[in-house]
């Protein structure tokens, strides 16, 4: 996943929990219409993809070849 797609990018591999969560779904709520939001991390962050699916976000997750999480976040259209 490229971060040129992203407007905001969020590195949380040396962040300890909650912090990622927390700073993402503060971000998330600045995103316009088309406007994406990558978030980088070492695993998977299962309780913030039900909060994501609750609010109306969509995402998509890789793995980079380094074992690295590659979240890309946006607001699902209408």
């Amino acid at each position: 996943m490229s971060q040129c797609q992203a407007n905001i990018t969020i590195d949380g591999r040396d962040m300890e929990p909650p912090q990622p969560f927390v700073l993402t779904l503060e971000a998330i709520e600045t995103l316009g219409a088309g406007e994406k939001l990558l978030l980088i991390l070492t695993r998977e962050p299962h309780p913030l993809y039900r909060a994501l699916v609750k609010q109306g976000f969509s995402y998509a997750t890789e793995v980079t070849l380094q074992g690295t999480l590659e979240i890309l976040i946006w607001r699902k259209q209408p």
